[in-house]
């Protein structure tokens, strides 16, 4: 086995700045200016945001396996990449020049689309370019850059809003998504391109169906998922939907909107280091029990917050369990599953996180909706429904940990990161 190499400087710094582009679409369009864009600049209703994100998440739950498979077994990650991409951008560009609420809702979709699927084939790249080492590490810049790239696109693209309103923040974070991603085009390669039989698509989902067929030959594994879910299912929500509660309840203007999320990301950075130390030296059942306790104290405080000062207290505090919930339960995943069999039950997380995705925001929009003439109390329940989530996610685990706390180990080391899917 030869040894392996050290990574092309060049190589990771192009890859990991990706990571700093489409988390400035991350920001920009799915957690701030669009939710606003439709719930305040044209009037609709939440369950139309809620809508358009989770029918866009259902395309990509789909299309994730046909493209995870595609990807293993051509080696073309290259130019999927680029292509869906450029999909995001174009999508998210228009947005910018239509004042049709209808057409913006399928812009988004595809947008989102582009975006979530691009990230199938960005995640596949790493362990080519990290060359067979460093691949924690790699993973890390790339997630350090997509921090600040969130920050950086809040900062670069408030000028344009102040100047020409909500539309406008849309043509310059495609223009920012689209700079940023050039250098992955340019200079990340494929490793290798493989000529295979007639690629099926039925195969795709039949890889899928096995992988949660095995699954649930491992119980404990098969339960965590299912808790991971949940608890899934209220930070994407509060991910996309932050922005609308802050503004209609609280009455915080763009521009403490963007302060309170710049604080929520920072809290998310430093959680990720603090929580990924805990990890190390508590253990994951510890660390995760701090997860829930995170999102049960920042939504509870969400539920009850009656002015600005206590809101602002959320923010660091939900960006602290937002970093840690990925940390730990990768660690989690790594600590229940059979060494052989890492690489398929972390596809069937990451199908487990897109279905949040799904099932979360139709779940806050329906709240809303049913409660449309209750003002702003609307908001407080949708809030306290996903509170009640978390709850329950928290006594699923409880009942977890008893059967898992014997062979789980609480000083193993784990090297793992963070990673947008």
């Amino acid at each position: 086995m030869n040894p392996p190499q050290n990574p092309k400087k060049l190589t990771v710094f192009s890859w990991c700045l990706y990571d700093f582009a489409n988390t400035i679409f991350s920001m920009n369009v799915i957690s701030l200016y669009f939710a606003l864009w439709v719930t305040v600049d044209h009037g609709g209703q939440d369950i139309l945001y809620s809508t358009a994100l989770s029918l866009s998440m259902l395309a990509v739950a789909f299309s994730v396996p046909v493209f995870g498979t595609l990807s293993d077994t051509t080696g073309k990650r290259r130019v999927p990449l680029i292509g869906l991409t450029l999909l995001c951008v174009f999508a998210t560009a228009l947005i910018g020049t239509t004042d049709h609420l209808w057409a913006g809702l399928i812009l988004f979709m595809a947008a989102n689309y582009g975006y979530q699927s691009a990230l199938v084939f960005y995640n596949s790249m790493l362990p080519a370019i990290s060359r067979g080492s460093h691949v924690g590490l790699v993973s890390g810049y790339g997630v350090a850059l997509g921090y600040l790239g969130s920050i950086a696109g809040l900062k670069l693209v408030q000028p344009f809003v102040e100047s020409g309103g909500r539309s406008a923040a849309f043509l310059p974070t495609a223009g920012l998504l689209l700079f940023f991603s050039l250098p992955c085009f340019l200079f990340v390669k494929d490793a290798e391109t493989r000529t295979t039989p007639s690629f099926r698509i039925k195969e795709a989902f039949h890889r899928l169906k096995e992988t949660f067929l095995r699954a649930r030959q491992y119980r404990s594994l098969f339960r965590f998922i299912l808790i991971h879910f949940l608890v899934l299912d209220a930070v994407n929500t509060i991910i996309a939907f932050m922005s609308v509660y802050a503004n209609k309840v609280i009455g915080f203007s763009d521009g403490q909107i963007i302060k309170f999320l710049i604080s929520s990301t920072v809290g998310a950075m430093i959680g990720s280091l603090i929580i990924g130390i805990l990890v190390k030296y508590k253990g994951v059942i510890w660390s995760y029990w701090l997860v829930l306790a995170l999102w049960i104290v920042a939504l509870s405080l969400t539920a009850i917050s009656q002015s600005e000062t206590l809101f602002w207290v959320v923010g660091p505090i939900a960006g602290i369990g937002m970093g840690g919930v990925w940390v730990v339960s990768r660690a989690f995943i790594i600590e229940l599953s059979p060494p052989e069999k890492v690489g398929e039950f972390f596809g069937l997380y990451g199908f487990a996180g897109k279905a949040a995705s799904i099932l979360g925001p139709m779940l806050w929009g329906m709240v809303v909706w049913a409660l449309n003439s209750t003002g702003t109390l609307k908001y407080r329940v949708a809030v306290t429904v996903l509170l009640g989530i978390v709850v329950v996610a928290a006594f699923l685990f409880r009942g977890l940990t008893r059967q898992i706390s014997g062979n789980t180990g609480t000083n193993k080391s784990v090297d793992i990161k963070r990673s947008n899917d």
